[in-house]
């Protein structure tokens, strides 16, 4: 006789009590996340924020589930999205049918071969940039002075010509505080938008000088989209059947949220850069021998970087302790079950590379910087671990277009500054990450670059 087993019935998560975390870490609510992902050690629980209790998915299982098998359930919307909203638009940090037609436009500007496309330039550009910021033997402001060689290498690739410096000059910080005034909003996501917070006014008027610098060049890209070889033209002969305001609006979401997720990426994993190499000097003087020998006293070229093997697993470490994108929040469309437990129609799916990317079941030694990791000979132990153990760049239909845009930037750069120059970092006390849409640090960084000669 068989006898018949019933499935187990959908459970509620355990909730897990943050605001206390965040009482014990009120400097520091970066700590506060890490031990509530040691605490959920994996399972899918649920974070009391007072009124606000999403779920935390950190087990690449869920994590598949929620970006791959069932995404289009789990949508870009809600109280964490819902404030970028003035800034993204509907382009492609949106989602929907908006974020399927501008996918469809930007997807081939970022395939690896357009992105090759763009190396020499780059490279051109970058050089440019590290001369006009770079004072040697002077104080060097790690973000000040990352953004100020990032930004502007990104706005002049994607609008070539048609801007001016003085526009970069204002755009840069516009950019700057956009991403970086919304933190209120992200430790309080459930106080309405009609409820004023710090932060608030200089969002606004971030976004009134952004628009105030894009509009225009839209306008003049449309004009003469046959003529230009830049990124904006690409995207507006793509966009030539969307007529008048509708169509502005459409190019500018395209560009400034392609913009943003470009420079911010950038601009926040190198600030780690110099962080890392102080902390690890072994690993430093790897690089430092590798460029010796691979570029030498030469200008740093695209042809450089294949060659530049462990500045690339460098990188890709980096971005495993510190994903530009730490934080990847996700609204339920309807009630779902995950691992047998009930995610309800409305509620907020908090999904964190930065917490995935530590758990021990996956990853050995997990809050060691180890660039080894990445090394060619342990290609067979990275196609074993699961694929959504390491996702610095998101997974599934929405895994970030920039990617190689990234890793090409990020190496131009490295090796730009350290083929040139050796850092010297000055921190009056530990260097943490402090909480906003992107994890910026804690505190100033300054370095001197030293020329590598005298050094």
């Amino acid at each position: 006789m068989s006898i018949e087993v019933e499935p187990n019935p959908a459970r509620n998560a355990d909730v897990l009590p943050f605001y206390r975390f965040l009482a014990q870490h009120p400097r520091d609510p970066v700590s506060a996340f890490e031990e509530v992902g040691r605490q959920a050690g994996g399972r899918l629980v649920r974070l009391n924020m007072g009124p606000f209790r999403p779920y935390l998915v950190t087990h690449p299982d869920h994590v598949q589930h929620v970006l791959r098998t069932n995404q289009p359930n789990y949508v870009r919307e809600g109280m964490f999205w819902d404030p970028l909203i003035p800034l993204l638009g509907e382009g492609i940090l949106s989602d929907g049918e908006t974020w399927q037609e501008s996918r469809r436009v930007l997807q081939p500007l970022f395939t690896a071969k357009y992105v090759d496309s763009l190396a020499e330039r780059m490279a051109e550009i970058l050089a440019e940039q590290i001369d006009a910021v770079v004072r040697p033997g002077e104080p060097f402001d790690v973000v000040d002075g990352i953004s100020a060689i990032v930004h502007p290498t990104i706005v002049r690739l994607f609008f070539g010509d048609r801007i001016t410096r003085d526009d970069i000059a204002r755009l840069i910080p516009a950019y700057e505080v956009a991403v970086t005034a919304t933190w209120p909003r992200l430790l309080l996501p459930f106080v309405p938008s009609t409820v004023p917070l710090p932060g608030d006014r200089p969002f606004r008027r971030s976004i009134e000088t952004i628009n105030t610098v894009v509009y225009p060049r839209v306008h003049e890209a449309r004009r003469t989209a046959d003529e230009g070889k830049d990124v904006v033209s690409a995207i507006c002969r793509a966009r030539a059947d969307d007529p008048g305001e509708v169509g502005d609006r459409r190019i500018r979401d395209d560009m400034v949220s392609m913009h943003g997720a470009s420079t911010e990426t950038s601009a926040t994993a190198l600030t780690w850069v110099w962080v890392a190499l102080d902390a690890h000097p072994d690993q430093a003087a790897k690089i430092y021998q590798e460029l010796d020998e691979v570029v030498g006293t030469e200008a740093v070229q695209p042809s450089h970087l294949p060659k530049l093997r462990y500045l690339k697993m460098f990188l890709s470490e980096l971005v495993r302790l510190h994903p530009p994108g730490w934080i990847l929040p996700r609204k339920a469309v309807e009630t779902d079950e995950i691992d047998g437990v009930t995610i309800r129609a409305g509620s907020t799916v908090m999904i964190s590379p930065y917490l995935s990317h530590r758990l021990e079941e996956f990853w050995d030694r997990p809050e060691e910087f180890d660039p080894e990791r990445f090394a060619p000979e342990q290609e067979r132990e990275r196609e074993r671990r699961h694929r959504y153990a390491y996702f610095p760049f998101g997974g599934g239909p929405h895994q970030c277009l920039g990617q190689h845009l990234f890793m090409m930037e990020a190496q131009l750069l490295m090796a730009g500054l350290l083929s040139r120059y050796r850092p010297v970092l000055t921190a009056s006390r530990p260097v943490r990450p402090r909480l906003a849409s992107s994890l910026r640090p804690n505190q100033k960084v300054k370095l001197t670059l030293v020329e590598r000669a005298r050094a």
